[in-house]
């Protein structure tokens, strides 16, 4: 197959968690696993994604199949991720037909990868949203028996939910290697819910469909809302998006853990710019006074902030800010380092 390509999750922040590089979060070829509570930006973040594969050259021989099973992503795509993703992000097949059935995705998913192995055949970003509005076939039968009243008065039989969890760990290796092998890239989301029946010492969050999901992936993202985004209209304040925190819990690409925040605008959806000036301020490389006034001393600007990321975006100064993210995670990174002798060199 074609090279590994790197592809970039559309926010320097989310880059440098995911990568330690500000221009990419992925690399072809991987299955990569995103969870995240109700209304904490996942859909939207890795839609980035797919806006990024649109524009960058280096996949316009790539499918972008777009699994809806949840059908909550009713957002104007040409608007939020522009007209290019708006044009060929497609669902697994023509009508649309979206998964209903865990063994539903895993058949289009073989789908898509015999067609890529194909001459001339297409590699692809698959995007599944998500895991969780998967039905489990068993379960749906076992409903529909109990629905029937038993001649002998026994209970209908039933798979205790475990279904997915197991069809995930025979499947996922397989597809593994066939993303592998393809160069393709599988992203799958999952909602977090809260763990009832949780002891002590066990996580106040979980997720469904087994440890495969998590242990194949080659980075896990957990997303959740860091707080909301208003603005004073009317002498009230209005709730204009989110900030989105995404926290980084497995990471075979750099093998670190990283936490960012991300803001996301109902108005135009994620918002770069603005989370790194938010970065640097909060990591104080740029002060900020009590009237607002930002002293971004690396790009000679001193303005408030809705003005400075006006000027950073019309004065073409968007690659200076990134280098001084840059800058500034090198530090942090160096500062972090517990320095001792290597018993190998």
């Amino acid at each position: 197959m074609s090279d590994i390509l790197r592809l970039s999750s559309g926010s320097t922040l989310m880059n440098m968690a995911c990568s330690g590089h500000p221009d990419w979060a992925m690399v072809t070829g991987k299955y990569y696993w995103m969870a995240g509570s109700s209304s904490s930006g996942k859909t939207f973040l890795t839609l980035t994604f797919m806006a990024e594969a649109s524009i960058n050259p280096a996949f316009d021989g790539y499918d972008l199949i777009y699994d809806n099973v949840e059908d909550g992503a009713m957002m104007d795509f040409e608007r939020y991720f522009g007209p290019k993703a708006a044009a060929r992000i497609q669902p697994p097949k023509p009508g649309p037909v979206f998964s209903r059935y865990v063994a539903d995705f895993y058949h289009n998913l073989d789908d898509r990868i015999a067609a890529a192995r194909k001459k001339n055949g297409r590699p692809f970003i698959y995007l599944l949203d998500s895991m969780d509005s998967l039905d489990a076939e068993s379960t749906t039968k076992k409903f529909r028996a109990a629905k029937k009243p038993k001649a002998d008065g026994t209970a209908a039989a039933g798979d205790y939910g475990m279904e997915k969890a197991k069809m995930n760990s025979e499947r996922l290796r397989v597809a593994c290697a066939d993303l592998r092998d393809t160069n393709s890239i599988l992203i799958i989301l999952s909602q977090v819910r809260e763990n009832i029946n949780g002891g002590m010492f066990e996580p106040d969050e979980i997720t469904a469909g087994g440890r495969a999901l998590k242990f194949y992936a080659t980075w896990q993202l957990w997303s959740s809302v860091a707080r909301t985004l208003t603005k004073t209209i009317n002498g009230q304040d209005r709730q204009t998006g989110i900030v989105s925190r995404v926290k980084v819990k497995k990471n075979r690409l750099s093998g670190k853990e990283w936490s960012v925040e991300i803001p996301l605008y109902w108005s135009h959806g994620l918002d770069d710019v603005g989370g790194c000036v938010d970065f640097l301020i909060k990591e104080k490389c740029w002060k900020k006074n009590d009237d607002g006034i930002v002293f971004a001393t690396d790009l000679g600007l001193e303005c408030k902030r809705g003005e400075l990321i006006d000027k950073i975006e019309h004065g073409r100064l968007y690659n200076d800010l990134k280098e001084a993210v840059v800058r500034v995670w090198a530090d942090i990174e160096a500062q972090s380092q517990v320095h001792r002798q290597s018993k190998y060199h």
